[in-house]
């Protein structure tokens, strides 16, 4: 959801919390930079980071931090319908934003990269969010050993270049909200996470995360035909029997609710049976790997107006497709 401003639309967050549980929003610093130069209240809102905004050596970092943060806590304080000053913006040692005191039982996540600054908060588990100019050249040869499993590599080495700068970016995005969300920071080597996608928009782990108490949901958006979004939520074992209790009485009214499907196909299930939904810390300042140079943008032939072939997403972003695997003829 794009939130332009302090002013909100915070309704429709706070609608979309109570159907999926969680928010994903997306803003640009520029849309809320004035408000936060102007905002007498900016030292008390910023909290534990005033000394990190005012010590700041470059003046353009200082206000992406400055506009992070009031992101994030407006954002928050919209779900838990308080004060934004009130809370307490902490980060732990693996670089994850984390509320104390009030609202701690919230999960909160940051992201930003070029103009775009990206929030998630979610009452149903771990959520991370990354994002990256979808026009970034990432060198898949130079870095495959330190992001791909090796059947990662093997299916994104047989797809042709412009297919693979797209699904390999979006691989990194994705490894990028997981470890977010887990907490590990740079601890946690890309290679050891595996996913696999198919023709859908869905991408799924293929390795036993260990974490047994939930299950997880993976998502990607083009956001403004120029970024692409990501997120990994963390679905507690609380929610989930909350779910199966609510399916239940739905289902003696005579409602079906297919909760298994949606759960083991690997997206974001919307509690309120509707439809899978795919919403649109610190480590927000781009990939943890140092990148190449950016590079200018090459669309393929099969690509809309917006950039690399999608399919609708909810919140004003698209969902993005994986390549399906290529037989030896198709490649």
């Amino acid at each position: 959801m794009h939130v332009p401003g302090p002013d909100g639309p915070w309704e429709q967050v706070q609608e979309h919390v109570e159907e999926t549980g969680r928010a994903v929003v997306h803003t640009t610093w520029g849309q809320w930079l004035t408000p936060a130069l102007l905002d007498p209240g900016l030292r008390a809102l910023l909290g534990r980071d005033w000394p990190r905004y005012r010590q700041h050596p470059a003046p353009a970092g200082r206000l992406v931090l400055a506009v992070s943060r009031m992101v994030l806590k407006h954002t928050a304080a919209a779900v838990l319908q308080v004060p934004a000053h009130r809370l307490d913006l902490a980060t732990l040692p693996g670089g994850r934003p984390v509320l104390r005191g009030l609202g701690a039982d919230l999960q909160v996540s940051l992201a930003h990269t070029d103009e775009l600054i990206v929030a998630g908060v979610s009452r149903t588990g771990r959520l991370g969010v990354d994002a990256e100019p979808a026009g970034r050249r990432i060198s898949f040869e130079a870095l495959r050993e330190h992001v791909c499993t090796a059947e990662e590599a093997g299916r994104l080495a047989a797809l042709p270049e412009e297919e693979r700068a797209q699904a390999f970016l979006r691989l990194w995005t994705l490894k990028e909200a997981y470890v977010k969300a887990l907490g590990h920071g740079m601890r946690h080597r890309f290679p050891a996470v595996g996913f696999t996608w198919d023709a859908t928009p869905t991408a799924r782990l293929t390795q036993d995360t260990g974490d047994t108490e939930g299950q997880w949901a993976f998502a990607t958006h083009l956001v403004d035909g120029r970024y692409l979004v990501s997120q990994a939520h963390h679905q507690s074992e609380t929610h989930h029997q909350n779910e199966a209790h609510h399916s239940g009485e739905a289902h003696h009214q005579g409602v079906a609710h297919d909760l298994g499907e949606a759960r083991y196909s690997g997206e974001a299930y919307d509690p309120g049976g509707a439809h899978p939904v795919g919403a649109a810390p610190p480590q927000p300042d781009g990939p943890r790997i140092p990148p190449p140079a950016d590079g200018p943008y090459m669309p393929s032939p099969a690509d809309g107006p917006h950039g690399p072939s999608s399919v609708g997403g909810p919140d004003g972003g698209r969902v993005l497709d994986f390549p399906a695997r290529r037989g030896p003829g198709q490649r």
